[in-house]
């Protein structure tokens, strides 16, 4: 399997937060009242360590989030919840229950939420709409699979195919704001940086759930953390909470994308910002970004170690050696998974004793694609 690697030698320890405030709970406290939550499973993967020629694997399984497919929900929500209080003024931060947050929502009376999205982003926004009795309307890249349309459809939303990539979804999607819609975006754009912000605020709780659970069972910290990629948010929230300074020896931080649509790689490679053109054509579709968030950039360029592509071959061999885990993970949830069988231990800086945090960010979204590359129904 074919990958690309680029060593990020100006990575730091320790990351100057800029804008953001150091991590703290407040989000996971947030999403406990939502209903459905339950921590989600830390998994042990001896067969995909044992392949992978280091000590250990543990699997963060965000494959049944909230009562969706996927951790995205965790950025929607917390998001939404922020722009709710930043624009229209009501805190939902405090309320016990969505009971209790709906009246305090009903003095807005009918609201409209808005994003763009390959899936499971929308999906979550859509989710939080229905929560709340408003509409949604989320826009998706021309090529989206209709197993995720429909999805989107089944909370509720209009949805709308953008003639065009992911990137201009978002353009579209942005073009709704107004006074009684927000846009509730995972990256940013000049003038638009509060809701990205809380995006990436809002993933702090799986890593906060990690912590708990190595905690638990008297595990110390991974040697290394690989995370999937696409406009960098994500990316930003594992370098928040592991190189904001509270750990004497971070982990390694390792990115990985698809090989078509690397656009963290392509901007470390250049030293600033870089647009990888469209079409964005990998499987691993909630990666298909060609443009990083230039409010998550300064955070991963700091922060991660590593920037690694690979081809979607590599993500389908993943599922099938997380499948064996009894680990159901869709194509984008696959990624690092791929990023590590594709490059190896001694390329990303490891070594056979060291253990490995990867995040399997969806379960099977696709049940067909999924069937066709695993052999087995999810």
């Amino acid at each position: 399997m074919r990958y690309r690697l680029s060593v990020n030698r100006a990575a730091r320890p320790r990351v100057d937060l800029g804008a953001f405030n150091p991590p703290d709970r407040a989000p996971l406290e947030f999403h406990r009242r939502l209903p459905g939550y339950a921590r989600t499973p830390l998994t042990a993967a001896p067969s995909l360590a044992e392949r992978a020629g280091v000590a250990e694997v543990m699997v963060k399984d965000e494959s049944s989030r909230l009562g969706l497919p996927s951790f995205k929900i965790l950025g929607a929500s917390w998001a939404v919840a922020h722009a709710v209080r930043e624009e229209w003024g009501a805190d939902l931060t405090a309320c016990r229950s969505v009971e209790e947050m709906r009246d305090r929502l009903r003095p807005l009376g009918g609201r409209t939420l808005a994003a763009a999205t390959d899936g499971n982003h929308g999906r979550g926004v859509a989710r939080m709409a229905a929560l709340f009795g408003w509409r949604a309307h989320i826009f998706v890249p021309l090529g989206t699979v209709p197993a995720r349309m429909e999805a989107i459809r089944s909370e509720g939303a209009e949805v709308t195919v953008v003639e065009g990539t992911y990137d201009e979804a978002i353009e579209r999607s942005a073009a709704e704001a107004g006074e009684r819609t927000l846009v509730i975006s995972d990256t940013s754009w000049p003038g638009y940086e509060s809701v990205p912000r809380a995006v990436i605020e809002g993933y702090s709780t799986l890593f906060h759930e990690v912590a708990d659970q190595l905690a638990a069972t008297g595990s110390g910290q991974p040697d290394a953390v690989i995370v999937q990629a696409g406009v960098g948010a994500l990316a930003a929230a594992a370098v928040r909470h592991f190189r904001a300074g509270s750990l004497a020896v971070p982990p390694r931080v390792i990115i990985v994308e698809p090989e078509t649509a690397a656009c963290l790689f392509a901007s470390a490679e250049a030293g600033a910002l870089a647009e990888v053109p469209g079409p964005h054509p990998s499987i691993m579709a909630g990666l298909n970004c060609g443009r990083p968030s230039p409010l998550a950039w300064p955070l991963v360029v700091q922060g991660a170690d590593v920037f690694l592509s690979v081809e979607d071959e590599a993500a389908r061999e993943a599922m099938r050696v997380l499948a064996k885990e009894s680990v159901v993970a869709g194509e984008t949830g696959a990624a690092g998974a791929a990023g590590l069988l594709a490059a190896g231990p001694e390329a990303l800086g490891l070594t056979p004793e060291s253990r490995v945090l990867i995040l399997n960010t969806e379960g099977a979204t696709d049940p067909d694609a999924y069937r066709g590359i695993v052999g087995a129904a999810s």
